[in-house]
């Protein structure tokens, strides 16, 4: 199979075409995305460690799964397919909010992204596949928050963008 192609979208998440994984990376073009957030009934967030192999982001601390739904897949079929590829399990997900953000990484590689974002619920431990995810931990969101205060770089920006999003939607203190 070749190189994924992710979804060109416009402003208001209407779709304009599709590109290569890599080319909409290097170009910044606007594409659909997702984010998964899964807690636990303690309230604590599984976090995933991304691999150092990925191309972009490697090694930092980000959100339970993410990703890019194929051409034709709705977001919330991929953000399923993904959580089962990434972390090895799967849950029940709700969406709760979409939000646009755009970040510029190493290499010239960037983000420019429609990201929609879910909330589910798990109490097991996940199995990571080791070509997405080299750990993962359960952390409190106050823990995150003082830690990303902390240590901003051991953290992706897009999670640290859609966890404010998110507490701003809980209306918790961003």
């Amino acid at each position: 199979m070749g190189e994924d192609q992710l979804i060109l979208v416009d402003a208001t998440d209407t779709q304009i075409g599709v590109a290569g994984k890599l080319e909409t990376h290097q170009r910044h073009l606007l594409h659909r995305a997702f984010s998964i957030f899964v807690l636990n009934d303690k309230g604590e967030l599984m976090l995933q460690r991304r691999a150092m192999s990925k191309y972009h982001c490697g090694g930092l601390w980000t959100n339970t799964c993410c990703g890019h739904p194929r051409d034709g897949e709705e977001v919330s079929q991929a953000a399923h397919r993904r959580l089962r590829e990434e972390m090895g399990f799967d849950c029940a997900l709700e969406e709760i909010f979409v939000f646009q953000y755009a970040a510029t990484f190493e290499g010239g590689l960037g983000e420019n992204e429609m990201d929609h974002v879910f909330i589910g619920r798990y109490d097991d431990d996940p199995t990571p596949n080791p070509d997405e995810a080299d750990g993962w931990k359960w952390i409190t969101i106050d823990e995150v928050t003082s830690d990303i205060l902390a240590h901003p770089d051991a953290y992706t920006y897009w999670f640290k963008e859609a966890l404010k999003e998110m507490k701003k939607a809980w209306h918790l203190n961003a």
